[in-house]
């Protein structure tokens, strides 16, 4: 359990330090406890257990000392309450909205969203009965417009994947609140380094663990922080009962990721404002977004809801999809993927990939041309990475 003191630590010492509980080897690292099930003394502790009179685990699909360390370390991050871990982002994301919702409710939501993400609001809880409304996230009185008598929940991506749109999150929160909604913010492109959404109003925050948090390219990995109540009323039992949980070795690699994250989200960020700034002098570049310069659409949320401007860097390139392929096949160092937040600088061109299944209408209205690029700053040298960008674009 979390010490008295472990969230009010800096971050970079609760990274290191928070909810790390030893055995009785008193080991340094945090102990992997590969272990499906747990021995109780008598039958009367497994009776007591089960109806929580008694303190313990069960089963490691309900709970495990790994992924309990990973989950409160999270929870000292971000100011929570409490956390439940999953096996990846897209678990976290479906668990925290369709534990909430049934047949009959509706979801409002940004329309910047992940493909997947999209998917799970629009169609599956579709056919579940729930319906949906897609708003510009940016465009307050939208979401009020969108609200109805039946609405329990508010949905957001800030900022969003992958034109790295804003969404005003204390603004939202204060409408959504106002008609007794609950708020979901994906804080991926963030990080808890950079954004507090339940500090700005949020009832409950997600995060695709695989991202930012391993940062390695190692495992997968999500979870899932809002308060006690909430989690005890919403969560509890469709975590028990459908299975979403994150396995403990994952947790113990997603432990070790933690303990660099601060350093490795500000040497990523300071490299994406340097690109970021790079990218605009070129004139094969038509337009750059990024959270950090000045330029940037939402400029002013920016300014009162985050403390950096993310470790990403969106782009578009003049020359359309031809120009978007030849400047990523062209590079060296930057390797083509569709993941982020890696310690390697990765790239993928949206339209083909993460955002493939849109109509081309729902792309256009999300500003993702086929010139569009993302590009996901990794650890290297700043300098290599600028040579290997002039060299591509060059290859233009």
């Amino acid at each position: 359990m979390l010490k008295k003191n472990e969230r009010t630590l800096r971050p970079a010492t609760a990274m290191v330090h928070g909810g790390t509980v030893r055995s009785g080897f008193g080991e340094t690292s945090e102990a992997l406890f590969l272990t499906q099930g747990f021995v109780y003394a008598s039958a009367e502790a497994a009776e007591a257990r089960f109806k929580g009179e008694e303190p313990g685990f069960i089963y490691s699909r309900y709970g495990n000392p790994t992924t309990r360390m990973f989950e409160e370390r999270m929870m000292a991050l971000e100011g929570a309450e409490d956390a439940r871990a999953t096996a990846s982002g897209m678990a976290a994301v479906a668990a925290a909205l369709q534990c909430q919702v049934q047949a009959g409710d509706h979801i409002v939501s940004s329309r910047a969203l992940f493909g997947s993400c999209r998917y799970v609001v629009e169609t599956m809880l579709g056919r579940a009965g729930v319906t949906s409304t897609f708003v510009d996230g940016r465009d307050l009185a939208a979401w009020r417009a969108a609200v109805r008598p039946e609405t329990k929940v508010f949905f957001m991506e800030t900022p969003t994947n992958p034109t790295l749109e804003i969404v005003d999150i204390a603004a939202v929160a204060e409408i959504a609140h106002e008609v007794g909604a609950v708020v979901v913010v994906d804080n991926v492109f963030a990080t808890p380094m950079q954004q507090k959404p339940l500090e700005l109003g949020a009832d409950v925050v997600v995060y695709s663990a695989t991202k930012h948090i391993d940062g390695q390219g190692r495992c997968l990995g999500g979870v899932i922080l809002s308060s006690k109540e909430w989690i005890d009323k919403n969560l509890h039992e469709y975590f028990r009962h459908t299975g979403p949980s994150l396995s403990p070795f994952n947790a113990w690699t997603l432990l070790k990721g933690l303990e660099t994250l601060p350093l490795r989200v500000a040497c990523q960020t300071k490299s994406a404002g340097t690109v970021a700034d790079h990218l605009a002098l070129s004139p094969l570049v038509s337009k750059v977004l990024y959270p950090g310069r000045a330029d940037h659409p939402d400029a002013a949320v920016i300014a009162k809801q985050m403390t950096g401007g993310s470790t990403l860097v969106a782009f578009e390139l003049a020359g359309g999809k031809e120009a978007a392929f030849r400047f990523s096949n062209a590079l060296e160092i930057v390797k083509i993927s569709n993941n982020l937040g890696d310690a390697k600088s990765l790239i993928t061109h949206p339209a083909t990939t993460t955002h493939k299944n849109l109509t081309p209408e729902v792309r256009a209205e999300l500003g993702i041309s086929d010139g569009l690029l993302r590009l996901s700053l990794g650890l290297e040298d700043i300098d290599d990475l600028l040579e290997d960008i002039d060299a591509a674009l060059a290859a233009i």
